[in-house]
C-alpha cells in the first residue's frame, strides 16, 4: 500500500479522507471518542503539510435516508476541540452545502461532510450506484486517503470505489492496524492466546476456524460460550444459544483436542432472571447468582462468567506472549455483570504480553473501566474488520489500495 509518508507537496491540495467516526452517543454526547482520537495523527500530519482536508465518515445505520439522529454534528464539535482548529460540518454529503463548504476551503482548513450513509448509493449492492456517488466524491479531492480501518471490510463508495478514481494512500491508522494484525497472523510470539466473547457465536466461527491454526489457546466467554457448553451436553437454561451451531462448536472442541490446542470455556456462570433485565435501559432489578457451568437452572440466563472462570482465564493470559481479545465476557454495561470483562482487562494490563483489544464493545468497556489506550499494546478501531482480517478474508478497502490507479 502507498502511504501518506509517500505524499509530497500537499500545499493547496484537497485531500479527501475517509475516517471512521462511528462513535457511541448518549443523546448528543459522545461517550467514547477513541475513534476520533485515533484519526488525529493522520489528520495532523496532513494539516502540517498545508493540505485542505475534506473528511468523509458515517454514524450509525440511517439506511440511505437523511436522519438528524445520525448527524455528525457532535463529531464535528469534538474533532475541532481535539484538533485545535475549527471543523466545518457541511449541510449535506454531496449537495450544494457540501460543494460550497469545499470550495471555500483554504490551506490548513477542515470540512467534515455530513454522514455518508445518508446517501443511498454509499452502501448500495449495485456497483453502478456506488460508482456514481464516488464520482461526486472525487470532485472534492485531488488525492484520497483511507484511514477508516473500521470500514475497510466494506465495499462502499467512500471506502472502495473512490480509491479507484483518485490517487489513493493509506493513512497512519490503517497502516498501524494492518501492521498489528500481521503480528497476530504471521509468526506471533508464543504462547498465543485468543479471547473471544460477545453475543453471537455465528459471528465468530470463521475466526475460530482460522485461529485454531495459529493460536495455542482459545478462551471463549460471553453469550457465544453457551452454544459451546450446550455442545458438551450442559443445560444452558434461558441463555443466549444458537441451536444451529451446536454441532459446529462440538466439532471445534474435537478439532482443538486433536491438534493439541486448548479451548477454555467457563467453569462457572453468573446467572440472572431474564424477566429482571431491562436490556433497553441496561438495568437489572434482581440478584446475580453464580453456579457451576454444568448446573445452570433451567429458568435462569447466563449473563457473565463467574469468578472461578475469571481466575482460570486470567492465569492463561498471564502465561501468554501474545493476546488478542474481542468481545466482552458478559453484559458489561451493567456493573453487576461486568466482573468477568473487568478481569480480562486487568489480566491484559498486568501481562507482559503484546496485547491487542479488538475494537467495538471491548474497547468501549476498557475505557469505561478507566483504562487508557496506552495500557494495552493496541486497541483496534475496527472490531468487524479485525475479525475478518484474522479470518483470512480479503478486505476490499485494503485490496483496492494495492491496485494501480
Amino acid at each position: 500500500m502507498k502511504s501518506i509518508a509517500d505524499m509530497q507537496d500537499l500545499a493547496g491540495k484537497r485531500v479527501l479522507i475517509r475516517c471512521d467516526f462511528n462513535v457511541p452517543l448518549k443523546g448528543d454526547t459522545i461517550t467514547d471518542d477513541g475513534r476520533i482520537k485515533a484519526a488525529l495523527p493522520t489528520l495532523e500530519k496532513l494539516l502540517s503539510q498545508g493540505a485542505k482536508l475534506v473528511i468523509m465518515a458515517h454514524l450509525g445505520r440511517p439506511d440511505g435516508q437523511v436522519n438528524p439522529k445520525y448527524s455528525l454534528a457532535p463529531v464535528a464539535k469534538r474533532l475541532g476541540e481535539l484538533l485545535g482548529v475549527p471543523v466545518t460540518l457541511a449541510a449535506d454529503v454531496v449537495g450544494p452545502g457540501a460543494k460550497a463548504a469545499v470550495e471555500s476551503l483554504a490551506d490548513g482548513q477542515v470540512v467534515l461532510l455530513e454522514n455518508v450513509r445518508f446517501e443511498p448509493g454509499e452502501a448500495s449492492k449495485v456497483d453502478a450506484e456506488r460508482q456514481a456517488l464516488a464520482q461526486q466524491y472525487a470532485n472534492f479531492g485531488d488525492v484520497f486517503v483511507s484511514d477508516g480501518f473500521g470500514v475497510v471490510h466494506r465495499k462502499q463508495a467512500s471506502v472502495y470505489d473512490i480509491a479507484k478514481l483518485l490517487p489513493a494512500y493509506a493513512g497512519l491508522l490503517v497502516e498501524k492496524e494492518v501492521s498489528v494484525l500481521r503480528k497476530l497472523t504471521v509468526d506471533p510470539a508464543r504462547p498465543y492466546v485468543v479471547v473471544l466473547g460477545g453475543a453471537k457465536v455465528a459471528d465468530k466461527l470463521a475466526v475460530i476456524d482460522n485461529l485454531l491454526k495459529v493460536a495455542d489457546t482459545l478462551i471463549i466467554g460471553g453469550g457465544m460460550a453457551y452454544t459451546f457448553l450446550k455442545a458438551l451436553g450442559y443445560e444452558v437454561g434461558a441463555s443466549l444459544m444458537d441451536e444451529s451451531k451446536v454441532e459446529a462448536c462440538g466439532d471445534y472442541l474435537k478439532q482443538a483436542a486433536a491438534q493439541g490446542k486448548t479451548i477454555l470455556l467457563p467453569v462457572d456462570v453468573a446467572t440472572i432472571n431474564p424477566a429482571e433485565l431491562d436490556f433497553a435501559a441496561m438495568t437489572l432489578s434482581g440478584d446475580v447468582v453464580v453456579c457451576p457451568a454444568e448446573e445452570m437452572p433451567v429458568e435462569r440466563e447466563g449473563a457473565d462468567i463467574g469468578p472461578a472462570s475469571a481466575k482460570i482465564f486470567a492465569e492463561a493470559i498471564s502465561k501468554a506472549a501474545t493476546v488478542f481479545w474481542n468481545g466482552p465476557m458478559g453484559i458489561s454495561e451493567i456493573p453487576a455483570l461486568a466482573a468477568g470483562t473487568k478481569a480480562i482487562a486487568a489480566a491484559l494490563v498486568e501481562s507482559s504480553a503484546f496485547s491487542v483489544v479488538g475494537g467495538g464493545d471491548s474497547a468501549a468497556a476498557v475505557r469505561n473501566f478507566g483504562y487508557a489506550d496506552g495500557d494495552f499494546g493496541h486497541i483496534s478501531t475496527g472490531g468487524g474488520a479485525s475479525l475478518e482480517y484474522l479470518e483470512g478474508k480479503t478486505l476490499p478497502g485494503l485490496a483496492v489500495l494495492d491496485e494501480e490507479n
